[in-house]
C-alpha cells in the first residue's frame, strides 16, 4: 500500500496530494508531495526487503503516518476538496481515521 501511494504522489494523484500540503510547509506544495512519495517507495520497499527490520520500520512507518497529520489538518481547516473528500464531515471523519492508520502500522510490524 505505500508504494502504491508513493507512486500515486508521483504521477496521477500528485495534483490531489497538493491540497493536504499547509501553507506554512518549509516547501512548496509539489515538492512536499514529491518528497512524500519518494519516503513511501522508500519505506514500502524497505518493509519488503528487510524482513528482519521489520518492527523499526513500522516504527518509522508509524511515524511518517504521524508527521503527515497536519496536512490532514490542513485539508480539513482549509476546506480543500480532494480524494472525494468533499465536506466537512468527510474530512473531519478522516482525521479520525489517521490515528487507526498510526496504530495499524504499529500492529501490523510487531511481533
Amino acid at each position: 500500500m505505500l508504494v502504491f501511494a508513493g507512486v500515486a504522489h508521483l504521477t496521477g494523484a500528485r495534483k490531489m496530494f497538493r491540497a493536504q500540503v499547509p501553507d506554512w510547509a518549509p516547501f512548496g506544495a509539489d515538492q512536499v508531495v514529491l518528497m512524500s512519495g519518494v519516503a513511501e517507495i522508500g519505506l514500502g520497499g524497505a518493509l519488503i526487503v528487510l524482513p528482519a527490520e521489520r518492527k523499526r520500520i513500522g516504527r518509522i512507518v508509524a511515524a511518517f503516518f504521524a508527521a503527515v497529520f497536519p496536512g490532514n489538518i490542513a485539508q480539513f481547516a482549509g476546506r480543500r476538496s480532494a480524494f472525494g473528500l468533499d465536506t466537512d464531515l468527510k474530512r473531519g471523519i478522516r482525521l479520525l481515521g489517521q490515528p487507526l492508520l498510526i496504530a495499524l502500522a504499529l500492529w501490523s510490524t510487531s511481533d
